[in-house]
């Protein structure tokens, strides 16, 4: 029973971690999430901004797993399970970036400086800082969203179950994720752009908007992945071990 307690939980953990480091990294990359799907731009206008489309960072196609996979651990490990990887995930991500800015001070090669490419020659060192050289603010305001987004969910979650028990699981995890969703989507804005780059606070809250409606959209429909995720985990534990560790998350 402890040894698949303890494997369970390295799988969610270093699942829920791997994630969240992709995240940052690839959320350098802005996309259309409109002309991916093949539609045209929506251009919404929202607080006098208009042309407001659906230009998303990379990262949020997987921010939504990293929330799904943070109330799957709530569910079986509690708080305690929740807190510990959420700041060992931030603390990853710190080293992370560290190192790679300690990379984009190392002197390149030479013979992999410039690049022959079918689009013409590239400067690869250039290429990577400017890939991996994200600001401090928006590095800053990333893991602040992130811990705040975590702690959130944490709290919501619980207080969902402490009204529903063991059952509606999409209400407990779907709500704690749209709660803390809202907040990680203001949060990273507000710190990188408002504070980092001197918006205004309107551009700011409109972006967020647009953001958010993709984040509510993608936690409504990957809330069956919930029921699919727990019924294997269940299958993996047993009914009894199942229900004793679900027991045990709650007083945690």
């Amino acid at each position: 029973m402890q040894e698949k307690t303890t494997r369970l939980f390295y799988i969610l953990g270093a699942f829920f971690i791997a994630n969240a480091l992709l995240a940052e990294f690839i959320g350098v990359k802005i996309f259309s999430l409109e002309k991916t799907i093949g539609l045209s731009p929506l251009n919404l206008k929202l607080f006098g901004y208009e042309n407001l489309s659906f230009n998303l960072t990379a990262g949020v196609l997987l921010w939504p797993i990293v929330f799904i996979m943070t109330d799957i651990i709530n569910e079986y490990f509690g708080r305690k399970g929740v807190r510990f990887l959420s700041f060992t995930a931030a603390a990853l991500i710190a080293y992370a970036y560290a190192m790679v800015y300690f990379s984009m001070s190392l002197i390149p090669a030479d013979f992999w400086l410039l690049r022959d490419t079918p689009r013409g020659q590239l400067n690869m060192e250039l290429a990577f800082d400017t890939i991996f050289g994200q600001g401090l603010w928006i590095i800053v305001g990333s893991l602040v969203a992130f811990l705040i987004g975590q702690l959130v969910d944490v709290t919501v979650f619980h207080y969902f179950k402490s009204i529903t028990g063991s059952s509606k699981i999409w209400l407990r995890a779907t709500g704690s994720t749209l709660v803390s969703q809202f907040i990680d989507s203001f949060v990273v804005l507000f710190i990188a752009f408002y504070i980092g780059a001197g918006w205004e606070l309107k551009l700011v809250l409109a972006i967020g908007i647009v953001n958010y409606l993709y984040k509510f959209s993608i936690a409504i429909f990957l809330t069956p992945l919930l029921y699919i995720i727990h019924f294997v985990i269940d299958r993996y534990l047993g009914k009894d071990l199942s229900e004793k560790l679900q027991k045990e998350a709650t007083l945690k």
